[in-house]
Protein backbone atom coordinates (compact mmCIF):
# COMPACT_ATOMS: atom_id res chain seq x y z
CA UNK A 1 0.00 0.00 0.00
CA UNK A 2 1.14 3.00 -0.75
CA UNK A 3 1.94 6.00 2.71
CA UNK A 4 -0.65 8.15 4.16
CA UNK A 5 -0.11 11.28 1.84
CA UNK A 6 -1.43 13.09 5.22
CA UNK A 7 2.35 12.23 6.48
CA UNK A 8 3.96 13.23 3.11
CA UNK A 9 5.32 16.23 2.43
CA UNK A 10 4.54 17.18 -1.23
CA UNK A 11 7.32 18.73 -2.17
CA UNK A 12 9.70 16.09 -0.78
CA UNK A 13 7.74 13.39 -1.78
CA UNK A 14 8.01 11.56 -4.86
CA UNK A 15 5.63 8.45 -4.93
CA UNK A 16 5.67 6.45 -8.23
CA UNK A 17 2.38 4.43 -8.28
CA UNK A 18 2.36 1.63 -8.69
CA UNK A 19 -0.18 0.21 -11.00
CA UNK A 20 1.21 -3.59 -11.89
CA UNK A 21 0.67 -4.16 -7.50
CA UNK A 22 -2.91 -1.85 -7.58
CA UNK A 23 -4.15 -4.62 -10.43
CA UNK A 24 -2.93 -7.53 -8.67
CA UNK A 25 -5.31 -6.25 -5.61
CA UNK A 26 -8.13 -5.87 -7.95
CA UNK A 27 -7.29 -9.37 -9.40
CA UNK A 28 -7.50 -10.95 -6.01
CA UNK A 29 -10.72 -9.31 -5.91
CA UNK A 30 -12.14 -10.17 -9.22
CA UNK A 31 -11.02 -14.14 -8.67
CA UNK A 32 -13.12 -14.09 -5.53
CA UNK A 33 -16.13 -13.06 -7.17
CA UNK A 34 -15.68 -14.94 -10.56
CA UNK A 35 -15.64 -18.13 -7.88
CA UNK A 36 -19.10 -18.21 -6.84
CA UNK A 37 -20.39 -16.95 -10.25
CA UNK A 38 -21.89 -19.13 -12.53
CA UNK A 39 -20.98 -19.66 -15.77
CA UNK A 40 -18.25 -17.83 -17.45
CA UNK A 41 -18.24 -14.74 -18.41
CA UNK A 42 -16.53 -14.25 -22.27
CA UNK A 43 -14.68 -11.55 -23.72
CA UNK A 44 -13.77 -11.07 -27.10
CA UNK A 45 -11.24 -8.40 -28.49
CA UNK A 46 -11.06 -6.71 -31.80
CA UNK A 47 -7.21 -5.30 -32.45
CA UNK A 48 -5.36 -3.69 -35.31
CA UNK A 49 -1.47 -4.55 -36.21
CA UNK A 50 0.05 -1.31 -34.66
CA UNK A 51 2.61 -1.64 -31.88
CA UNK A 52 0.60 -0.07 -29.06
CA UNK A 53 -2.51 -2.17 -30.08
CA UNK A 54 -0.39 -5.63 -29.67
CA UNK A 55 0.95 -4.37 -26.33
CA UNK A 56 -2.59 -3.57 -24.97
CA UNK A 57 -3.97 -6.89 -26.65
CA UNK A 58 -1.08 -9.15 -25.03
CA UNK A 59 -1.83 -7.80 -21.87
CA UNK A 60 -5.77 -8.42 -21.92
CA UNK A 61 -5.29 -11.74 -23.25
CA UNK A 62 -2.34 -12.76 -20.29
CA UNK A 63 -4.89 -11.37 -17.94
CA UNK A 64 -7.89 -13.04 -18.87
CA UNK A 65 -6.32 -16.63 -19.67
CA UNK A 66 -5.09 -16.24 -15.74
CA UNK A 67 -8.63 -15.48 -14.14
CA UNK A 68 -10.28 -17.76 -16.64
CA UNK A 69 -12.68 -15.01 -18.59
CA UNK A 70 -13.42 -16.78 -21.67
CA UNK A 71 -13.28 -19.95 -22.88
CA UNK A 72 -13.17 -19.74 -25.77
CA UNK A 73 -14.78 -22.43 -28.93
CA UNK A 74 -13.78 -21.40 -32.16
CA UNK A 75 -10.18 -19.14 -31.19
CA UNK A 76 -7.03 -19.86 -29.36
CA UNK A 77 -8.11 -16.72 -27.25
CA UNK A 78 -11.08 -14.49 -28.27
CA UNK A 79 -9.55 -11.62 -30.20
CA UNK A 80 -9.17 -11.08 -33.49
CA UNK A 81 -6.80 -8.63 -35.48
CA UNK A 82 -7.90 -6.49 -38.23
CA UNK A 83 -4.82 -5.03 -40.37
CA UNK A 84 -4.30 -0.93 -39.89
CA UNK A 85 -3.94 -0.05 -43.40
CA UNK A 86 -6.74 -2.74 -45.44
CA UNK A 87 -9.23 -2.98 -42.22
CA UNK A 88 -13.03 -1.72 -43.89
CA UNK A 89 -15.80 -0.84 -42.11
CA UNK A 90 -17.89 -3.54 -43.33
CA UNK A 91 -15.73 -6.32 -42.21
CA UNK A 92 -15.62 -4.61 -39.09
CA UNK A 93 -19.23 -3.99 -38.29
CA UNK A 94 -19.85 -7.84 -39.71
CA UNK A 95 -17.25 -9.00 -37.04
CA UNK A 96 -19.14 -6.82 -34.12
CA UNK A 97 -22.58 -8.18 -35.09
CA UNK A 98 -21.30 -11.34 -34.94
CA UNK A 99 -20.41 -11.60 -31.54
CA UNK A 100 -23.76 -9.61 -30.88
CA UNK A 101 -25.78 -12.38 -31.81
CA UNK A 102 -23.50 -14.67 -29.85
CA UNK A 103 -25.46 -15.06 -26.45
CA UNK A 104 -22.21 -16.67 -25.30
CA UNK A 105 -20.02 -13.57 -25.53
CA UNK A 106 -20.70 -10.93 -22.33
CA UNK A 107 -18.08 -8.64 -23.79
CA UNK A 108 -17.00 -6.41 -26.94
CA UNK A 109 -14.03 -4.74 -26.73
CA UNK A 110 -12.94 -2.47 -29.71
CA UNK A 111 -9.35 -1.21 -29.45
CA UNK A 112 -8.66 2.60 -30.00
CA UNK A 113 -7.79 4.64 -31.85
CA UNK A 114 -9.58 2.64 -35.25
CA UNK A 115 -7.69 3.58 -38.55
CA UNK A 116 -9.15 6.45 -40.91
CA UNK A 117 -11.01 4.52 -43.00
CA UNK A 118 -13.23 2.96 -39.69
CA UNK A 119 -16.16 5.54 -38.71
CA UNK A 120 -15.68 4.81 -34.63
CA UNK A 121 -19.22 6.81 -33.49
CA UNK A 122 -21.04 4.06 -36.10
CA UNK A 123 -18.84 1.53 -34.59
CA UNK A 124 -19.41 2.56 -30.78
CA UNK A 125 -22.98 2.11 -31.78
CA UNK A 126 -23.44 -0.64 -33.21
CA UNK A 127 -21.75 -2.82 -30.47
CA UNK A 128 -24.85 -4.44 -28.16
CA UNK A 129 -24.81 -1.96 -25.27
CA UNK A 130 -25.33 -4.88 -22.84
CA UNK A 131 -22.12 -6.09 -23.82
CA UNK A 132 -19.86 -2.83 -24.17
CA UNK A 133 -17.42 -3.13 -21.54
CA UNK A 134 -15.92 0.10 -22.65
CA UNK A 135 -18.50 2.61 -22.18
CA UNK A 136 -18.92 3.94 -25.65
CA UNK A 137 -22.15 3.31 -26.71
CA UNK A 138 -24.42 6.04 -26.98
CA UNK A 139 -26.60 4.85 -24.61
CA UNK A 140 -23.99 4.28 -21.91
CA UNK A 141 -21.82 7.37 -22.78
CA UNK A 142 -24.99 9.60 -21.93
CA UNK A 143 -25.27 7.62 -18.58
CA UNK A 144 -22.14 8.43 -17.47
CA UNK A 145 -22.75 12.08 -18.30
CA UNK A 146 -25.57 11.88 -15.74
CA UNK A 147 -23.39 9.69 -13.66
CA UNK A 148 -25.23 6.85 -13.38
CA UNK A 149 -23.39 4.60 -15.70
CA UNK A 150 -23.25 0.82 -14.65
CA UNK A 151 -20.22 0.54 -16.49
CA UNK A 152 -17.79 2.80 -18.11
CA UNK A 153 -14.52 3.66 -20.07
CA UNK A 154 -11.75 0.96 -18.61
CA UNK A 155 -9.38 3.88 -18.85
CA UNK A 156 -10.76 6.80 -17.31
CA UNK A 157 -12.23 4.38 -14.48
CA UNK A 158 -8.69 3.14 -14.12
CA UNK A 159 -7.38 6.57 -13.46
CA UNK A 160 -9.63 7.50 -11.01
CA UNK A 161 -8.27 4.42 -9.24
CA UNK A 162 -5.00 5.43 -9.51
CA UNK A 163 -5.65 9.17 -8.05
CA UNK A 164 -8.08 7.60 -5.44
CA UNK A 165 -4.65 5.74 -4.18
CA UNK A 166 -2.84 8.46 -3.94
CA UNK A 167 -5.59 9.52 -0.72
CA UNK A 168 -5.42 13.29 -1.88
CA UNK A 169 -9.09 14.71 -1.37
CA UNK A 170 -9.89 15.92 -4.69
CA UNK A 171 -12.70 18.61 -3.81
CA UNK A 172 -11.59 22.19 -4.54
CA UNK A 173 -8.17 20.78 -6.77
CA UNK A 174 -6.95 22.43 -10.22
CA UNK A 175 -7.60 19.53 -12.48
CA UNK A 176 -6.14 19.94 -15.92
CA UNK A 177 -6.85 16.83 -18.71
CA UNK A 178 -5.08 17.04 -21.90
CA UNK A 179 -6.74 15.34 -24.29
CA UNK A 180 -10.16 15.44 -25.38
CA UNK A 181 -11.08 11.09 -26.59
CA UNK A 182 -14.35 10.08 -26.30
CA UNK A 183 -12.46 7.19 -24.28
CA UNK A 184 -10.27 8.79 -22.18
CA UNK A 185 -10.17 13.02 -21.76
CA UNK A 186 -14.01 13.15 -21.89
CA UNK A 187 -14.86 10.48 -19.71
CA UNK A 188 -11.99 11.26 -17.34
CA UNK A 189 -12.90 15.32 -17.30
CA UNK A 190 -16.63 14.00 -16.16
CA UNK A 191 -15.54 12.01 -13.39
CA UNK A 192 -13.24 14.49 -12.47
CA UNK A 193 -16.29 16.96 -12.37
CA UNK A 194 -18.15 14.33 -10.25
CA UNK A 195 -14.92 14.59 -7.31
CA UNK A 196 -15.41 18.51 -7.66
CA UNK A 197 -12.45 19.14 -9.36
CA UNK A 198 -12.43 22.43 -10.98
CA UNK A 199 -11.74 20.75 -14.47
CA UNK A 200 -9.71 22.13 -17.51
CA UNK A 201 -9.73 19.86 -21.00
CA UNK A 202 -6.90 20.75 -23.20
CA UNK A 203 -6.40 19.46 -26.61
CA UNK A 204 -4.95 20.02 -30.32
CA UNK A 205 -6.36 23.80 -30.23
CA UNK A 206 -4.71 24.53 -26.97
CA UNK A 207 -1.40 23.49 -27.94
CA UNK A 208 -1.55 25.60 -31.43
CA UNK A 209 -2.37 28.15 -29.59
CA UNK A 210 0.98 27.73 -27.56
CA UNK A 211 -0.91 27.49 -23.94
CA UNK A 212 -0.34 24.28 -23.12
CA UNK A 213 2.52 24.65 -21.07
CA UNK A 214 0.20 27.46 -18.87
CA UNK A 215 -2.71 25.25 -18.27
CA UNK A 216 -0.09 22.26 -17.22
CA UNK A 217 2.05 24.63 -14.72
CA UNK A 218 -1.07 25.16 -12.57
CA UNK A 219 -2.54 21.73 -11.94
CA UNK A 220 -2.51 20.19 -8.94
CA UNK A 221 -3.81 16.81 -10.56
CA UNK A 222 -2.85 16.62 -14.63
CA UNK A 223 -4.15 13.65 -16.64
CA UNK A 224 -2.00 13.71 -19.90
CA UNK A 225 -3.95 10.87 -22.69
CA UNK A 226 -2.79 12.33 -25.92
CA UNK A 227 -0.80 9.22 -27.54
CA UNK A 228 2.79 11.91 -28.02
CA UNK A 229 5.78 10.60 -26.63
CA UNK A 230 6.86 13.32 -23.99
CA UNK A 231 4.54 16.13 -24.98
CA UNK A 232 4.68 17.22 -21.40
CA UNK A 233 7.85 18.87 -20.09
CA UNK A 234 8.97 17.71 -16.90
CA UNK A 235 9.81 21.35 -15.74
CA UNK A 236 6.20 22.07 -16.46
CA UNK A 237 4.97 20.34 -13.54
CA UNK A 238 3.96 22.26 -10.37
CA UNK A 239 5.75 20.54 -7.03
CA UNK A 240 3.85 18.63 -5.58
CA UNK A 241 1.20 17.22 -8.16
CA UNK A 242 -0.21 14.47 -8.85
CA UNK A 243 0.48 13.16 -12.32
CA UNK A 244 -1.45 10.27 -14.15
CA UNK A 245 0.14 9.15 -17.70
CA UNK A 246 -1.94 7.26 -19.96
CA UNK A 247 0.06 7.84 -23.07
CA UNK A 248 0.92 4.36 -25.09
CA UNK A 249 3.93 5.13 -27.44
CA UNK A 250 6.50 2.38 -28.76
CA UNK A 251 9.92 4.74 -29.46
CA UNK A 252 12.80 2.62 -30.42
CA UNK A 253 11.24 -0.67 -29.29
CA UNK A 254 10.80 1.19 -25.94
CA UNK A 255 7.05 1.21 -24.40
CA UNK A 256 7.23 5.31 -23.08
CA UNK A 257 4.35 8.02 -22.09
CA UNK A 258 3.48 11.66 -22.71
CA UNK A 259 5.20 12.70 -20.19
CA UNK A 260 9.02 13.44 -20.12
CA UNK A 261 9.10 10.99 -16.42
CA UNK A 262 12.20 11.18 -14.86
CA UNK A 263 12.00 15.07 -14.85
CA UNK A 264 8.31 15.16 -13.87
CA UNK A 265 8.99 12.85 -11.16
CA UNK A 266 11.75 14.77 -9.55
CA UNK A 267 8.46 17.76 -8.76
CA UNK A 268 5.16 15.80 -8.43
CA UNK A 269 3.89 14.05 -4.83
CA UNK A 270 2.46 11.19 -7.23
CA UNK A 271 3.30 10.25 -10.57
CA UNK A 272 2.14 6.85 -12.75
CA UNK A 273 5.04 5.42 -14.70
CA UNK A 274 4.75 3.92 -18.47
CA UNK A 275 4.93 1.09 -18.46
CA UNK A 276 3.43 -0.33 -15.59
CA UNK A 277 1.27 2.71 -14.58
CA UNK A 278 -2.52 3.27 -15.60
CA UNK A 279 -2.03 -0.26 -18.26
CA UNK A 280 -2.22 -2.86 -15.74
CA UNK A 281 -5.29 -1.33 -14.08
CA UNK A 282 -6.95 -0.46 -17.15
CA UNK A 283 -6.60 -4.39 -18.22
CA UNK A 284 -7.84 -5.18 -14.65
CA UNK A 285 -10.68 -2.49 -15.46
CA UNK A 286 -12.01 -4.46 -18.58
CA UNK A 287 -12.08 -7.65 -16.73
CA UNK A 288 -14.13 -6.58 -13.97
CA UNK A 289 -16.92 -4.55 -16.31
CA UNK A 290 -16.72 -7.60 -18.55
CA UNK A 291 -18.10 -9.46 -14.97
CA UNK A 292 -20.48 -6.68 -14.66
CA UNK A 293 -21.51 -7.21 -18.42
CA UNK A 294 -21.82 -10.86 -17.61
CA UNK A 295 -23.52 -10.32 -14.32
CA UNK A 296 -26.32 -7.70 -16.14
CA UNK A 297 -26.69 -10.33 -18.95
CA UNK A 298 -27.60 -13.36 -16.43
CA UNK A 299 -29.68 -11.36 -14.66
CA UNK A 300 -31.71 -9.82 -17.62
CA UNK A 301 -31.83 -13.75 -18.49
CA UNK A 302 -33.30 -15.01 -15.41
CA UNK A 303 -35.78 -12.15 -15.26
CA UNK A 304 -36.66 -13.52 -19.08
CA UNK A 305 -37.61 -17.05 -17.98
CA UNK A 306 -39.43 -16.17 -14.38
CA UNK A 307 -41.53 -13.77 -16.65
Amino acid sequence: MLANPETISPMSAHVVLDGKAIAERMKCELREELAHLKGHPQLRILYFDTPASIVYKNAQVHVARDLGIWTDRTQTDGTYCFPWKTATQHDVEQLIQKWNRDRFVHGIFVHQPVPPQIDPQRISALIDPRKDVEGIHPDNSARRFFAKARIGSCTALAVMRLIEETGVPLEGKEAVVVGHSEIVGRPVSMLLLDKLATTTVCHLGTDKAGRLEEHVRRADVLVVAVGRPHLIKGSWIKPGAIVIDVGINVVHGHVVGDVEFDTAKARAAFISPVPGGVGPVTVMTVMRNTVEAFKGQQAESSGKRDG
